[in-house]
């Protein structure tokens, strides 16, 4: 499996950003794909998943602000990210899971004040 993120980007606090991800190659074994970050200095953390049968699941920071959705046609997951603040600036990475996890390359989104 490969999965490519788009480029995230530079947005002022208060704007919003949609970040998404092309799964490709052997996808049959992919049960939910979703987002991780990874602030400056910070661990990776969760974002958001959006599982094959529904039933999506959000970190607490990002419920009210970011919604994940998933293209089964594109095999391309979404995240539209409104509202931001500086503090959501991180990388932003791209993850399925399955027979196996697999990871997107990771893509900046800076959000300034």
């Amino acid at each position: 499996v490969q999965l490519q993120a788009s480029r995230g980007g530079l947005v002022q606090a208060g704007g919003s950003l949609r970040l998404s991800c092309v799964a490709s190659g052997t996808i049959s074994g992919i049960d939910a794909m979703g987002w991780y970050r990874q602030a400056p200095g910070k661990q990776r953390e969760f974002v958001a998943v959006f599982p094959n049968g529904g039933g999506t699941n959000y970190a607490d920071f990002a419920k009210g602000r970011f919604t994940i959705s998933y293209d089964n046609a594109k095999n391309t997951v979404y995240l539209q990210m409104n509202t931001l603040e500086p503090e959501d600036t991180a990388v932003y990475y791209c993850k399925s899971w399955g027979t196996r996890a697999y990871w997107g390359q990771g893509t900046l989104v800076t959000v300034s004040s």
